[in-house]
């Protein structure tokens, strides 16, 4: 898309409804600094169940080795209450963690599994250990476990936008690679930036490409918010034609393993991206005050405060009851 000229209106295009994914309980908490207990995750999610919030990703079946704050994943599973109409999805990053939940006693199955790759090639060989190669053909062995048990799956592109060892992705690495995994029989995606320095013209380009080449599939954004583009990076998305976005309660975490040197990455907070889209008219099936006051529950809960604009600010509203109560301007 070209950029418009100064004192040109540039005309989003944007949907009427949106999905509002929660992953806060998931890539959340897999980097909390402490462990959190079985009993308040469980808590944690039941409380966000009762938002309507869509979908919420509940957990992480990596080895507990490699996630030791989701090592209870299992438990977790069993122990949350299923709210009517919301769909509860773990994150399944290779074939021996797609049978571990798939190995769950019926009660405690999810209703959707997701996938995952980091498109960046450095990244793959320095934190996991594996080719790009490798991984493209370890996630289709896991989307055909997974398929073959009827459940749906979910194939989330990590770093596929900006990486801290190759700067910035190309895009016809991304397109190749989901090239593939549609090839083997995926049709639902998302595309992850997973440390918040893609731009908003990246992130609209890319969806568009690859929503333009293939009419068959679907693609969200996932997204976390280091340089502070996060807002509009969900504005590029949906006018690019993103089904879904994904954002964690109160700001928390973003799990990915980083050179030391470089700030933490927290994801961009749910409560900010309903917030705005419901003040543009979009339709995102969850109110604003119910996310308002889930986020003040969950910090409660997991006792920090709350990384969101709205946890500060508050909504439209509460900045004109402030006003009411201290009318008086300050002097310029």
């Amino acid at each position: 898309p070209k950029l418009q000229k100064p004192g040109m209106t540039a005309m989003l295009s944007l949907p009427k409804q949106i999905r509002i994914v929660e992953v806060g309980p998931r890539d959340g908490l897999q980097s909390f600094p402490r462990f959190i207990d079985t009993e308040t995750k469980i808590r944690l999610i039941d409380r966000l169940s009762s938002t309507g919030l869509p979908v919420i990703e509940v957990t992480n079946f990596a080895h507990p080795r490699v996630i030791p704050n989701l090592a209870d994943a299992e438990a977790v599973c069993a122990g949350i209450k299923r709210a009517p109409g919301v769909i509860y999805r773990g994150l399944v990053p290779n074939v021996r963690g797609a049978e571990r939940a798939l190995a769950m006693p019926k009660e405690a199955q999810l209703g959707e599994l997701l996938g995952l790759i980091t498109i960046s090639e450095a990244y793959n060989k320095k934190n996991q250990n594996m080719t790009l190669e490798q991984g493209i053909a370890e996630a289709i062995k896991t989307f055909g476990v997974v398929d073959k048990a009827g459940v749906p799956f979910v194939m989330a592109m990590g770093m596929s936008m900006w990486c801290p060892y190759e700067g910035r992705i190309p895009e016809d690495r991304v397109i190749t690679i989901l090239d593939q995994f549609r090839n083997a029989g995926m049709r639902r995606f998302y595309l992850a930036g997973s440390l918040g320095m893609e731009d908003p013209v990246h992130v609209n380009g890319l969806l568009r490409r690859l929503l333009t080449r293939h009419k068959d599939i679907e693609i969200g954004f996932h997204l976390h918010n280091m340089a502070g583009f996060g807002l509009a990076n969900v504005l590029a998305a949906l006018d690019g034609g993103a089904s879904f976005v994904e954002g964690a309660i109160c700001g928390i975490g973003g799990g990915i393993a980083m050179p030391h040197t470089i700030a933490s990455v927290g994801n961009l907070a749910t409560e900010d991206i309903v917030h705005m889209l419901n003040e543009m008219g979009i339709e995102t099936g969850v109110s604003t005050a119910e996310i308002a006051a889930a986020a003040r529950d969950c910090a409660k809960l997991l006792e920090i405060e709350p990384g969101s604009h709205m946890a500060q600010v508050g909504t439209r509203a509460d900045v004109m009851a402030g006003a009411q109560k201290a009318p008086r301007e300050h002097p310029a």
